[in-house]
């Protein structure tokens, strides 16, 4: 039943990443000095960051929760989740609540930058060691300008064990 699984999550990630490759907007952020940007079709909006209700025995990863119009959503500092250094939280903190297949999660990032439009001609597949995070959630790499940017699967990352966890805390 595993390899059934593990096949059906590969080909959705599959496809996640072709449709990446086709280019589109994103909504870029700042995770220490690296820029990433997600598909901006899964951000239902950037909120700035409030301290959220801790849950006991909830991974590090999980800040707690907070109460969105009457929906309980999981705060994730994606520092955490994706190994990166720690980093005090300062007033350019902000919350980045993501919509993935009806699920929500709300993401704490250094800051967000912009919302910029890729050419499928623009984005590249991601070398390996592309940046500190595993790169399974990685589709590509994207420049426009002089700027680079690692394109996150955020549906990858959602899919993953550990993110799991957090369906039994709301």
């Amino acid at each position: 039943m595993n390899m059934i699984n593990d096949a059906k999550h590969i080909a959705r990630h599959e496809a996640a990443r072709a449709a990446q490759a086709q280019g589109g907007e994103f909504l870029t952020f700042r995770l220490g000095a690296e820029e990433y940007g997600i598909d901006i079709l899964k951000v239902q909006e950037i909120r700035s960051y409030e301290q959220p209700t801790r849950i006991a025995n909830a991974p590090p990863f999980v800040k707690g929760v907070v109460n969105l119009r009457g929906v309980i959503v999981p705060i994730v500092d994606l520092r955490l989740k994706l190994g990166c250094e720690t980093a005090d939280y300062n007033s350019f903190t902000v919350v980045i609540v993501l919509n993935v297949k009806g699920r929500v999660v709300g993401a704490v990032v250094d800051s967000v930058s912009d919302v910029l439009e890729l050419k499928a001609d623009t984005i590249k597949p991601a070398p390996e060691m592309a940046s500190a995070i595993d790169e399974g959630y990685i589709t590509g790499i994207g420049s426009i300008n002089d700027r680079m940017l690692i394109l996150m699967d955020i549906e990858a990352l959602m899919a993953s064990a550990e993110m799991g966890l957090i369906n039994d805390l709301h």
